[in-house]
């Protein structure tokens, strides 16, 4: 279902799985919803139902024995999305550093962007979204300077702890926005990632750092320019971070 050439008019379910979950569900038991896809799928009809849902991706001949890993709790997973997963296929092409517009999104207003037949113009799960057993809370996003010259750098660094009751992983994500630039960019460009293991109650700093090759852009000519003007910084666990601060970026 999934390779070179080999395009689908729809995303969802394929064949009678759909059938099956519903039928699975309708025991009482408790089940768990294993996904093997080379591509996002339209989950609507199965998120808001199922106990749990494990993306697994094409794993390969050791696909049985990690995935028994996952369910069964041997192993806690950390994985993030690399990839937005619409609600439906109406919303496809769909990414999270889309360029601005004009129109933000607003489901109650008329004149604005909107789906008529849903309540958001967000991703069913967005870029860099992913749970594991345990809990994280990221906090207290610093920069090293509220200035940064052209050729110069500063750091980021943000605080991860686990508040669960289980060893994990979390994926700490650091993005930027550009709001003014004699070329539009994107909402936010994802600049730095880092996976850090931690056992419950545990905390820890990651930095990272930021110059030219992240706060700049390639102009229409292919050429790194680097403008000066204000700088947002977004951190968290996907792309919807909301821990944010600024930075100006002088001539």
């Amino acid at each position: 279902m999934s390779g070179e050439a080999a395009a689908r008019s729809t995303l969802d379910l394929p064949g009678y799985q759909q059938q099956l979950i519903d039928a699975i569900k309708a025991t009482g038991k408790p089940f768990v919803v294993v996904l093997f896809n080379g591509r996002p799928l339209a989950l609507e009809n199965i998120v808001d139902d199922t106990p749990a849902i494990l993306e697994a991706w094409f794993p390969g001949v050791e696909a049985g024995h990690s995935v028994a890993d996952v369910v069964f709790g041997d192993v806690n997973p950390g994985g993030k999305l690399p990839v937005s997963f619409p609600w439906r296929v109406g919303q496809v092409p769909i990414y999270y550093n889309h360029e601005p517009t004009g129109r933000p999104c607003d489901p109650n207003s008329k004149y604005n962007s909107r789906y008529r037949d849903l309540n958001s113009c967000d991703p069913l799960f967005v870029f860099g979204y992913g749970l594991s057993y345990t809990t994280f809370d990221v906090s207290d996003l610093q920069l090293s300077s509220p200035t940064v010259s052209r050729r110069g750098s500063l750091k980021a660094s943000v605080t991860v702890t686990n508040t669960g009751k289980v060893a994990g992983d979390d994926v700490v994500q650091l993005y930027i926005h550009d709001p003014v630039a004699s070329i539009t960019q994107p909402v936010r460009r994802l600049r730095g990632f880092e996976r850090v293991t931690l056992d419950p109650g545990e905390s820890r700093t990651v930095t990272f750092t930021l110059d030219k090759s992240d706060f700049g852009f390639y102009d229409n000519s292919g050429r790194l320019v680097v403008e000066p003007g204000v700088i947002d910084v977004y951190a968290g666990d996907s792309s919807k971070a909301d821990l944010t601060k600024s930075f100006t970026v002088t001539g």
